[in-house]
């Protein structure tokens, strides 16, 4: 069904928004839904088709400013462009994101270097007999748990539902999820772009590196004799 209506919220860093229609309905977008060569703005005035997505309320498809003038005014003149053979749109943002997240250098030289240390910290704990052999089966259900966490949080951050906690999201990591949580980051295209959230990961990793070479090294015996 094809309806109007404006926009009324729009975040660039997830790629998601509402529309707010005539009736006062909060209508669901993506960024893969926008047809302009241009981001959303909020106050744009749009058409849309709009469709029932089982239990999770209205969507909006093929999203599109109305007339030429709502889509070209106060910004750049061009239009809304199209690969055919891969029909992704033209708009300048998704095509940066998508480009990046297909790089596997887009990790990282920093995040390669930590998953080094940790696999040489954890080698070295296995062979010292300081760590336990079944911690590896822990670590690789924790990561695995990671990664579904940032996937469950995606969709219902695109469905418009309550959110996983970031602090959860966080402690995953601390506890030895990070190296799933960056690739989730990355493939799922979740909290790749959103800088305080990232500069906290980063510091979560740390954490958990340093606590783990103290370990490693003895210091933290005393402690739990």
């Amino acid at each position: 069904m094809r309806s109007i209506g404006t926009v009324r919220q729009w975040d660039a860093a997830r790629g998601f928004g509402f529309i707010r229609t005539a009736d006062n309905q909060d209508v669901f977008f993506h960024v893969r839904d926008w047809r302009a060569g241009f981001e959303p703005q909020v106050g744009t005035a749009v058409q849309f088709e709009r469709i029932e997505v089982g239990g999770k309320g209205p969507r909006a498809m093929a999203v599109q400013p109305v007339g030429a003038a709502a889509g070209s005014a106060g910004r750049p003149a061009a239009g809304p462009t199209r690969d055919a053979r891969r029909g992704v749109e033209g708009c300048p943002t998704v095509a940066r994101r998508r480009a990046g997240s297909r790089a596997p250098s887009s990790l990282g030289a920093a995040w390669w270097v930590a998953l080094l240390m940790w696999a040489a910290l954890l080698a070295f704990g296995l062979a010292t007999r300081r760590l336990p052999a079944w911690l590896l089966a822990v670590l690789a259900v924790l990561n695995l748990a990671t990664f579904v966490a940032y996937g469950i949080d995606k969709r219902a951050a695109e469905a418009g539902h309550q959110r996983t906690p970031e602090n959860t999201l966080h402690l995953f990591a601390l506890l030895g999820g990070w190296p799933a949580a960056r690739i989730a980051q990355q493939r799922l295209r979740h909290k790749s772009s959103k800088a305080e959230f990232l500069r906290v990961y980063a510091a979560t990793v740390v954490a958990h590196l340093a606590l783990l070479a103290t370990w490693m090294a003895g210091w933290m015996d005393r402690f739990v004799r």
